[in-house]
């Protein structure tokens, strides 16, 4: 059994008070023209509520010191280009207005996802700052599922991206991620953070220039590679900007945007949600066939807890059969799971894993009465046949094809 850390938990549903009226922004840039960018999926959430799930209703609430006011204080751009200057990071945090448009936005129209996400980052940080670490990667890094899904590990965008980090379905399956009827391990916070730590070291691999993996990391690099041919070569991404998608223009302002309202948002008057750590968990590793009703009626244990620490079972079904894997459970419950193990898998296990391992196929239908025949002799006659099996002419010629009343001897007639 593998230790984890505390809060390594997956927080379901992050979404914001904030309703989005679009999905794209116009914004005027420094040359005075304007241009219209499609929001990344983090910004675009939309929901009535922030608490549509176990965790945030157990650990994240507003709080009585957290009532969230309408705007911030105006900045001016010299204090702007100042705080960004002193964030602590390898990748650049420029200025201009498209990333003020984004900052501002953050700082304003998004206050109250701001201040859920402060919060939710307790849960994520120590498995993203791990997996960065692991691989030699800016901790700046760390921000980037905010812009990809508002930290929301079940998180699906229009175009079929899953999980915290946004993996489209080919290149999760690159990075190992499984995907089956039964599991979708883009769910799963720490397998997904590993596999999207490997994703950008060999992003910068092949550009060495953080810009440029932000902006392949949201359209991919083919279209990155095209962008820079029809720049005739530049590798930079604000001169690549005009040939780049919508969405990918606005990428990296939004991921500068994200870092500066992580780092300065007491200096805009928002505050953090209140929260309380959950309690540690463990894994258990299992190896033949386990629904999440099963452990949570013998565990005492409710399916939208489990269902949290397990984001990645679709089904709410362990295929243990096919291989070993992980069910994650509050720490003080794995004894229990232990002592009860054989009661937890026969439970009502003809409901929950009704599934037939063979089946016999059904033959013809057999008939009520064998089947008789007689051979025709000289002298015979159909009536006289009939007669003596007691039928009628008329079903002789039926089960014969016989037509009039011609018969021949040697021939052997069905008579029932």
């Amino acid at each position: 059994m593998k230790k984890l850390f505390i809060g390594l938990v997956a927080l379901l549903s992050t979404t914001s008070l904030f309703a989005q009226t679009g999905q794209s922004i116009t914004v005027r840039t420094d040359s005075g023209t304007e241009d219209v960018i499609d929001l990344p999926e983090g910004m675009l959430s939309n929901s009535d509520s922030l608490y549509l799930d176990w965790i945030s209703k157990n650990y994240i609430n507003l709080g009585d010191n957290c009532i969230p006011t309408s705007a911030g204080p105006q900045i001016s751009d010299s204090v702007y280009i100042d705080r960004l200057k002193r964030i602590p990071a390898i990748i650049e945090m420029p200025y201009n207005s498209v990333i003020r448009e984004f900052i501002d936005m953050y700082a304003n129209r998004l206050r109250t996802k701001v201040a859920f996400m402060l919060s939710a980052n307790n849960f994520y940080m120590p498995i993203i700052e791990e997996a960065l670490d692991l691989y030699n990667l800016p901790l700046e890094l760390k921000y980037l599922p905010i812009i990809e899904s508002a930290l929301n590990p079940m998180a699906t965008s229009r175009q079929g991206a899953v999980g915290l980090w946004q993996f489209m379905l080919p290149t999760a399956k690159i990075y190992g991620l499984k995907q089956t009827s039964w599991i979708d391990e883009r769910r799963d916070p720490l397998k997904s953070t590993r596999a999207a730590a490997r994703y950008l070291k060999d992003l910068y691999d092949i550009y060495h220039d953080w810009n440029l993996v932000l902006a392949a990391y949201n359209c991919g690099p083919g279209t990155i590679n095209k962008a820079i041919h029809r720049a005739g070569g530049e590798k930079d991404f604000w001169k690549l900007y005009n040939f780049l998608p919508k969405e990918t223009r606005g990428y990296v302002p939004a991921f500068v945007a994200a870092n500066y309202i992580m780092t300065y948002y007491c200096e805009h008057n928002i505050k953090p949600m209140e929260m309380r750590m959950p309690e540690s968990t463990d894994t258990i590793h299992i190896n033949r066939p386990l629904h999440l009703q099963q452990v949570s009626a013998v565990c005492n244990i409710s399916m939208d807890q489990l269902r949290a620490l397990n984001p990645e079972y679709k089904k709410d079904l362990i295929p243990g059969n096919e291989e070993p894997y992980a069910l994650r459970l509050p720490a003080n419950m794995v004894s229990t799971f232990i002592d009860q193990e054989d009661s937890i898998f026969n439970y009502k296990s003809d409901v929950y894993l009704n599934r037939r391992t063979f089946v016999s196929v059904s033959g013809a239908p057999k008939s009520s009465a064998q089947a008789k025949y007689h051979k025709v002799r000289n002298g015979d006659t159909l009536g006289g046949i009939a007669a003596k099996y007691h039928t009628s002419v008329s079903k002789i010629r039926q089960l014969n094809g016989i037509k009039g009343n011609n018969i021949r001897a040697g021939r052997s007639i069905r008579v029932k």
